[in-house]
Parts: C-alpha cells; structure tokens; sequence
C-alpha cells in the first residue's frame, strides 16, 4: 500500500470482495490525476511485486477511459482518473463488499 500512496494515489479504497467474487479477495482502487502518475503508480507496483516475487497475472490500460487495471492474482488494483472513477463507480457497484480500514500510519497527507 506504501508504495502506491508514495505516488501520490488519492482516495484509495480496498474493498473485500472475497465472497461475491469468484475472481480475487481484494480490490484496490485509486484516483490518479494524470497518465503520468497512473504510469508511475503502475510501475511501482509492478517493480515491487516482482522485487517480493509476487506475481503479476496480467495489466491493462484503456487509453480512451483512463482506467489502468493490475491484476495480482488475490488483488485487483484499479488506477483511475478522477473523472473515470466517478463514472464507473466501482465502489457503488461493489456496495456490499467490506470496506477494509487502511491502517493510519500508512496514509501520507
């Protein structure tokens, strides 16, 4: 989680959707503010799993709607433009999912 907030993610959520989805335990979600930082955020992410030898199953970025998708096996971490985010509404979507607390030593201001 350090390493998406060092990138300056915003509003990250985690929600457990262990028990409504056959596909992962968690989603990660996240607001970037440019392709840049998506970018920056994507990288980091695949560059420390690999350092921890966690593996990454696939990452996907959809050009036209801003949503870059990394797909950790237990994890789905999803990094979207603010705009984007509000479209989707994953987390409307996914309302019965618990929110998991992220620990307040973790969030950088």
């Amino acid at each position: 989680m350090e390493f998406i907030l060092a990138r300056k993610a915003k509003d990250i959520v985690v929600l457990d959707v262990g028990s409504q989805s056959g596909l992962c335990d968690y989603f990660v979600i996240c607001s970037a503010e440019s392709t840049r930082q998506v970018d920056a955020i994507h990288h980091e992410t695949v560059k420390l799993c690999r350092k921890n030898k966690i593996s990454v199953r696939s990452h996907q970025y959809d050009e036209s709607s801003h949503w870059m998708l990394v797909d950790l096996f237990d994890v789905i971490l999803h990094i979207f433009f603010e705009e984007t985010r509000k479209f989707y509404n994953l987390e409307h979507l996914w309302k019965e999912a618990k929110k998991v607390r992220i620990p307040a030593k973790l969030k950088i201001k």
